[in-house]
């Protein structure tokens, strides 16, 4: 295993050396990443965990397994393109020490959730809150040093664009897992969401004081519609998902949107962006084809039912025309789909953002 991971970051030093564009001016000066396995590039390879992605087929059309719980590029890689950025590097990585911090640092990790708890069954993650006090050592060892005044420091925490992608864990790994979690048994899905809102309200006001200014909120995707859950259940409606899951999931985003909405009006200088994953997630879904997609409710790589009961096994041979599925394994989206959200949440013709696209946010 050490081995590998050696391997893994010679190869992530060569390609991050040598692919990488610096002809032209980025739209913001960093770009650093929070969440979970939806945009984790690499940290879980570092902590003693069953939540890993690091080995094959995993990277698959990445060219080498790095972490990333897809057949290639996430989300997020994606988003840092359309800022004119590098892609972001995992904070565990010796990528991130240096001058590779000045562009950004992905903070994510599988498994983690807003609440401490979420994903404790996988073994070690870093949750939000440890992501947050990861951001505050950057600050202070990797960053500061790079400025002459704490003016110049705070001009360009300002000015970065903080990506925040979590709260799904908090579902499929806790709230919707009864025989480990007892949340669903305490709080009915209105008080749940209250909960999570209240706790990542919390949390985005350590990090606005820590200097993040323009931040970026990706509402949760249509959890009732993933291959694991589809997996769990005996049959479900016409729209191929499990609709009370979507419900229950449609009420964290709903108030998401509107935290959106107050803290843009109560934190002074800041603006916030709320990308509507859910709407946009299920119309490839239930309309594949208007995305150039055929297979919407089965994983490329996995086993039993919809690809959903076991997700990929090291060395299984997954689905050869990938670039026509919607998921990649149980849970996560293949590189075709994150490169359509990423699209539409983050390009300047985005239409799922709101109230302005990641491009226009990151031009103020």
């Amino acid at each position: 295993m050490k081995s590998l991971l050696i391997c893994v970051v010679l190869l992530e030093l060569v390609w991050f050396g040598n692919g990488q564009s610096r002809d032209h001016q980025p739209l913001a000066p960093a770009f650093f990443v929070f969440g979970d396995s939806l945009v984790d590039s690499g940290n879980n390879n570092y902590i003693p965990t069953l939540a890993r992605a690091n080995y094959f087929p995993y990277g698959i059309d990445f060219g080498f397994p790095t972490g990333r719980f897809c057949n290639g590029r996430t989300v997020v890689d994606y988003g840092a393109t359309y800022l004119g950025l590098p892609l972001v590097p995992p904070y565990l990585s010796p990528l991130s020490i240096g001058q590779n911090a000045l562009r950004g640092v992905n903070y994510a990790s599988a498994a983690a959730g807003i609440l401490d708890e979420t994903g404790r069954h996988y073994g070690a993650r870093t949750t939000f809150n440890g992501q947050i006090s990861q951001f505050e050592i950057t600050i202070e060892l990797r960053l500061r040093r790079f400025f002459q005044n704490p003016a110049d420091l705070r001009k360009y925490l300002a000015k970065s664009i903080i990506g925040i992608n979590i709260g799904s864990n908090d579902y499929i790994n806790n709230y919707l897992m009864p025989e480990r979690y007892s949340t669903s048994q305490i709080y009915s899905g209105e008080d749940y969401a209250d909960l999570l809102i209240k706790t990542l309200s919390a949390q985005i006001s350590r990090l606005y004081n820590l200097g993040a200014r323009k931040m970026v909120l990706a509402g949760s995707g249509p959890l009732g519609c993933i291959p694991s859950q589809l997996s769990m259940v005996s049959s479900n409606n016409n729209s191929g998902c499990v609709t009370k899951i979507n419900n229950i999931v449609s009420m964290f985003n709903s108030r998401l949107k509107d935290l959106a909405n107050t803290l843009n009006t109560t934190l002074p200088g800041s603006f916030f962006v709320y990308q509507n994953v859910f709407d946009l997630f299920h119309d490839m879904v239930v309309n594949p084809s208007r995305y150039g997609l055929v297979v919407s409710n089965e994983a490329c790589c996995g086993n039993g039912r919809y690809g959903g009961a076991l997700t990929c096994l090291p060395l299984q041979q997954p689905c050869l025309d990938r670039n026509q599925y919607v998921f990649w394994d149980a849970f996560h989206p293949t590189e075709t789909a994150n490169k359509i959200i990423a699209h539409n949440t983050f390009s300047k013709s985005a239409n799922y953002s709101y109230p302005i696209s990641v491009y226009e946010l990151a031009k103020l």
